[in-house]
């Protein structure tokens, strides 16, 4: 026990490591590059420079923002697998993206501001939300296959709406929707009350990490050992839903975050949910930091969407795992 205790240890000191440093490297990288000196003094100096507008007007909040979105869908990529019971859950399975998306195209097309555009996406995202729920429970036979069927349908009629909102928009507009859906982060910028969810949405998680330790391995001995299944599985759904649809709101629908984080967390050892749940939300901060650094960088002075490069890494990475998986099997 004390050998798991210090590989635990120093699972979580590599991990902050990490993120410390892919915090530095978004500040310090760009079309810009700045020292680490130059850096500090631009955080540290009241003296209005170039360099320091560049680090709190622009750095500083897309990292911020980077951090928090990449906890929110490392985390509900941890809690969607669990309560699908499915390694390949990832946060977007059961629509909820497609009705935040569905609802930020239809501003957009309309021609109102682009600053309501978080507010629609997250009104749409909780009108997917009631919505699957609502269908899956439909009659009280609530269970996982009828949720993940539910959530199927409603995301591919989201993405047929979305489909026709592109085909009907004006050519100025198409762009910047279509960096929306690919998940950006140029325009981002978060409030306490995203902090505030990705707290409690950590809580919750730890709450009831015990029983997702149960409940991963099956229905039945979760029963048996006395977990409310029903009412977890609720919890779970509502948590990860909200989880999402706060990531959404920020910077768009961001792909392979909440489905690789978790799986490479597992293969290093994390297989405690009470370990999980923190891990997730910090690896998945620095991994969207990171990501979202190359996206800023790769062809300065313009950039990609950040959810191009997560995909571009997401991709080779998932297949790694996999194979080591099933070696390790």
């Amino acid at each position: 026990m004390p050998a798991t205790n210090g590989k635990f240890l120093l699972l979580i000191c590599l991990l902050t490591l990490l993120c410390l440093a892919a915090v530095l490297l978004s500040l310090t990288s760009g079309s810009i590059d700045l020292g680490l000196g130059e850096t500090w003094e631009a955080l540290t100096s009241r003296e209005a420079t170039l360099q320091r507008q560049v680090i709190l007007d622009l750095r500083l909040p897309r990292t911020l923002a980077a951090l928090v979105t990449g906890g929110l869908l490392g985390l509900s990529g941890v809690i969607m697998q669990v309560l699908m019971r499915n390694p390949l859950a990832d946060p977007y399975i059961l629509g909820v993206s497609g009705g935040a998306s569905a609802a930020a195209l239809a501003l957009l097309l309309t021609g109102a501001s682009a600053i309501w555009i978080p507010q629609a996406a997250f009104a749409g995202a909780l009108c997917s939300i009631l919505l699957v729920f609502g269908l899956a429970s439909a009659g009280g036979r609530w269970s996982v296959t009828r949720l993940l069927l539910t959530g199927v349908v409603v995301s591919a009629g989201w993405g047929a709406v979305i489909n026709l909102l592109l085909a009907s928009s004006a050519t100025n507009t198409v762009q910047s929707m279509l960096f929306w859906l690919m998940g950006d982060l140029s325009q981002s910028r978060i409030g306490i009350w995203q902090m505030l969810i990705l707290a409690a949405g950590m809580l919750v998680g730890l709450v009831v990490a015990r029983q997702l330790n149960v409940l991963v391995r099956g229905e039945l001995p979760a029963l048996s050992l006395g977990v409310n299944v029903s009412r977890l599985r609720i919890v779970l759904y509502l948590t990860a839903s909200v989880l999402t649809a706060t990531a959404v709101t920020i910077a768009g629908a961001i792909g392979f975050v909440g489905l690789v984080i978790p799986h490479m967390l597992r293969l290093l050892g994390a297989r405690d949910h009470r370990l999980l749940v923190p891990l997730a939300a910090l690896l998945g901060g620095s991994f969207l930091v990171i990501a979202d650094s190359l996206a800023r960088t790769v062809i300065a002075p313009q950039q990609l969407p950040t959810g191009v490069v997560t995909a571009l890494i997401g991709v080779p990475a998932f297949l790694v795992i996999l194979r080591s998986t099933i070696r390790y099997h």
